[in-house]
């Protein structure tokens, strides 16, 4: 398992939060753990990539930093 930690940029409120939960939980991922301003995720590198993770949150309609 690795873990992933992403700063994100755009999220307000508790509804950015749960907006990126969604788009992430819909992922093969183990954990995700989402404040405003970051997400954490623990993933199989062998299921997905960190680079899929990223798209995800950007899907969910937010920056990456």
């Amino acid at each position: 398992m690795k873990t992933a930690l992403f700063r994100v940029d755009g999220m307000s409120c508790h509804h950015c939060v749960l907006a990126i939960e969604r788009e992430l939980q819909r992922l093969p991922v183990e954990s995700v753990q989402v404040e405003i301003g970051r997400a954490e995720i623990r993933y199989d590198e062998k299921k997905i990539s960190e680079s899929q993770l990223r798209d995800a949150i950007c899907n969910a309609g937010y920056n990456v930093l």
